[in-house]
């Protein structure tokens, strides 16, 4: 089977992966730079396996305490350049990373290459000017303070253990590296953006350099084989924007055999060629993603979603899914148990877990890891972490909807701050103007600043509670107008949609252990026996399938995660009940009617609502 490329929107023929053994060394005191540490070889006493972060056992390290200083040494030698491709796909190399925990620099041969700040991006540079010989040297140095608030962490602990809802850390390299060869003007941007409407696609393209005179792009789409789209032209700049014309998106009944859905997740396949030789392959969803008349909208059709919450965690290496396989996996579980949507909690996902999405057709809600710390500095590095991520991921069509802050975490008074509300509401329109493509929840859970839709995040393990809590408009209208379940306001501002999509965000997280007992586990409610797990699944699921005023749903949550076993499966993915079951209850009574027309005019339309996303 061919190896599926670490970035398969842009993906070349011939690349090389560096993960695997690879020399390491902790860096407590801080003494690396000085004592020379790029030039040597005698600190690298330890070998890690690559991708994996040094905490989890995965790497063969396996060290959990306070290390905020950790370096890397691989050598490569000429077959490995020639793996990369080149001297038959280009003559520069260009390296990769896929995410480096928080702050990086490398050197190869010696020479210093790059800085790169934010743990969940990947950054590329071209080596080639740093290449000395046929043998050479690669080294990082990457920092991540354990105890520093301002860097954006999500679920990665400050304590020396993992406590309450956070995890053991990641530290320095967590996703794969590698290497490839290129042409001088080759392609290292690219973003797809549907249009149905106008029975197109619209393409993003960004070059290394700007090209010379007589440069040419040749853009071809196909679907199974079928051509699709062809076109040629000159190229003058290093930035190219323009539309790509289907034609068959002009029938109406084409387009239904065309467009990416759950149900069909068609791709369209994509080649770039540029006359001085770069080839790229990428891929393209044909979809569309809106909010109208209280409905979450794809392809112009309601959709009701049915999402599971993940920390896309695992038991031996953590933040780093085991292998590729094993993302494959998840995803056809998560379908298999009912799902039609997965949110990857406080993480930024790996391109190819959005492949398989992509691929399988399972719709995601993007979000990041947070900080915790209100503070210019944290907004600089969030901010602009967070923009890179949009930019990086808005051509996959699984991805419907983005969140960049949840429950308040780095905004915890952005219902008074006047400050802290700019932040989020900023934020979220930031991400409009990048990607206006697909909704955003400006802050999941409770006090929405700018969301296109509300979200609502509700423990609540009494299934009557729930029904009469989101069962009539009566009763949404007063929770959205006052104080939510967890104590918090449901609207921070007057910014919020008219009559917007109403979800149930977080819900469920219902413990039950099939093992021996974990210590100091938890859930939200607890049961304890399979019947009564079942019992409490069909309660508090069914209670939100009753109601026809709450669209979509994400229950927490797909698996135990350390600490929190109130999983549908266990730690190592396995069901808690049959899969059929666990089906049966997440699918429930089809939400496919829209909103009675009665509860447009009783739902609450606070001041200065906007009106529909369009």
């Amino acid at each position: 089977m061919t190896e599926l490329h670490p970035r398969p929107q842009l993906s070349r023929a011939q690349f090389r992966l560096l993960d695997g053994d690879c020399g390491f060394a902790y860096d407590d005191d801080n003494v690396g730079r000085d004592d020379n540490w790029i030039h040597a070889v005698e600190p690298f006493d330890r070998t890690i396996a690559l991708p994996f972060a040094p905490e989890s056992a995965a790497s063969g390290i396996g060290e959990t305490g306070y290390h905020p200083i950790v370096w890397y040494r691989r050598e490569l030698g000429r077959q490995d350049l020639a793996a990369g491709g080149l001297g038959l796909q280009g003559d520069r190399i260009i390296l990769h990373f896929g995410a480096v925990d928080h702050t990086s620099d490398v050197w190869v041969d010696g020479t210093h290459v790059v800085r790169h700040v934010g743990g969940q991006t990947a950054f590329s540079i071209d080596v080639t000017h740093a290449l000395i010989g046929d043998h050479h040297v690669i080294v990082v140095r990457a920092q991540d303070d354990p105890l520093d608030a301002i860097l954006p962490r999500g679920k990665q602990d400050w304590h020396a253990e993992p406590h309450a809802i956070w995890y053991h850390r990641s530290t320095g390299i967590w996703r794969s590296v590698w290497l490839e060869a290129v042409v001088a003007v080759h392609v290292t941007h690219l973003a797809w953006t549907p249009d149905l409407v106008h029975a197109a696609v619209g393409l993003e393209l960004e070059l290394s350099a700007r090209p010379a005179a007589g440069e040419s792009l040749t853009i071809e789409l196909s679907h199974e084989g079928t051509a699709l789209s062809r076109i040629s032209l000159d190229v003058h700049s290093d930035r190219i924007r323009l539309d790509v014309p289907i034609a068959a998106l002009r029938n109406g009944q084409a387009i239904d055999e065309l467009t990416w859905s759950p149900t069909h997740p068609r791709l369209i396949d994509a080649r770039l060629s540029l006359s001085s030789g770069d080839a790229v392959n990428s891929y393209v969803g044909l979809r569309s993603v809106r909010v109208e008349a209280g409905r979450l909208l794809l392809n112009d059709r309601p959709f009701s979603l049915r999402s599971v919450l993940q920390q896309g965690y695992w038991p031996t290496s953590h933040f780093t899914a085991p292998s590729v396989d094993a993302m494959r996996e998840e995803i056809e579980l998560t379908k298999r148990l009912g799902f039609n949507s997965i949110r990857i909690h406080q993480k930024v996902e790996d391109p190819r877990y959005l492949y398989w999405c992509d691929r399988l057709g399972l719709t995601v809600w993007a979000e990041a890891a947070a900080a915790y710390e209100f503070s210019p500095r944290a907004i600089e590095l969030y901010a602009s972490e967070w923009l890179r991520i949009v930019r990086s991921q808005q051509s996959h069509p699984s991805i419907i909807v983005w969140v960049p802050f949840n429950e308040s975490w780095g905004i915890q008074h952005v219902s008074h701050d006047p400050a802290q509300a700019a932040y989020s509401r900023s934020l979220a329109d930031l991400t409009r103007a990048l990607d206006p493509s697909r909704p955003v929840v400006a802050n999941d859970g409770w006090e929405h600043t700018g969301s296109d839709l509300v979200t609502i995040h509700d423990y609540e393990g009494n299934g009557d509670v729930l029904r009469d809590r989101y069962g009539s408009a009566e009763s949404i209208q007063a929770l959205l107008a006052g104080i939510g379940p967890h104590g918090r306001r449901m609207v921070a501002s007057n910014s919020v949609q008219v009559n917007p999509p109403i979800m149930l965000t977080e819900f469920g997280g219902v413990r039950y252990e099939t093992g021996q007992a974990q210590a100091g586990g938890w859930g939200y409610s607890s049961a304890a026996t399979a019947d009564k797990f079942e019992q409490q699944l069909r309660a508090v699921v069914g209670a939100i399938h009753s109601s026809p005023h709450v669209v979509g749903f994400c229950y927490t949550q797909l698996t135990d995660t350390e600490q929190e076993v109130n999983g549908l499966c266990d730690a190592n993915r396995v069901p808690k009940l049959p899969e059929e079951t666990i089906r049966a209850i997440m699918e429930g009574a089809e939400l496919r009617s829209p909103i009675p027309t009665s509860t447009t005019s009783t739902l609450p339309k606070l001041p200065g609502q906007k009106g529909p996303m369009s």
